[in-house]
Parts: structure tokens; sequence; C-alpha cells
């Protein structure tokens, strides 16, 4: 039973990306002009996600007060 769900779930998956890559395709044929690359935008696309990522990171993460126990720090002894 878990095998026929998990493949169901990759065969939703799958048929969602090929759809999505079939309108990707008809919306490139369907296109008044060719895109022009610009070196800014590109710039933003390709760091967002990592710079976003990196702020959410330095926002959650919470050191514990100087002087606070850390808790177990390593292997036991015996």
């Amino acid at each position: 039973m878990a095998l026929s769900s998990k493949l169901a779930s990759v065969l939703r998956l799958w048929t969602l990306a090929l759809v999505l890559s079939a309108l990707l395709v008809a919306a490139g044929h369907h296109w008044a002009a060719t895109l022009v690359p610009r070196g800014w935008l590109i710039g933003v696309l390709l760091f967002s996600p990592s710079l976003g990522l990196a702020l959410w990171i330095v926002t959650q993460w919470r050191l514990p007060p100087h002087g606070a126990p850390v808790g177990e720090g390593g292997e036991s002894g015996d």
C-alpha cells in the first residue's frame, strides 16, 4: 500500500512538471519579442534565494546567553 501511494505521489509530481514544461515551451513559441539578458536581473534571480535563506538563518539563529550551560558537549566517558 505504501509503495503504491509513493508511486502515485511521484507520478503526480512528474505529471505536474511535464505540464509546466509544456506550458513554458508553448509560451516560448508564442512570445512576441526575444528576451535580452540583463546582468542585474540575472544576478537578482540567482542570488535572491541564497541571500533570503541566509537572512532567515541569521534572524532565527539564537546563541545561549554568555555563561549559560550549553548541555552535554560530546561523548560520555562511560
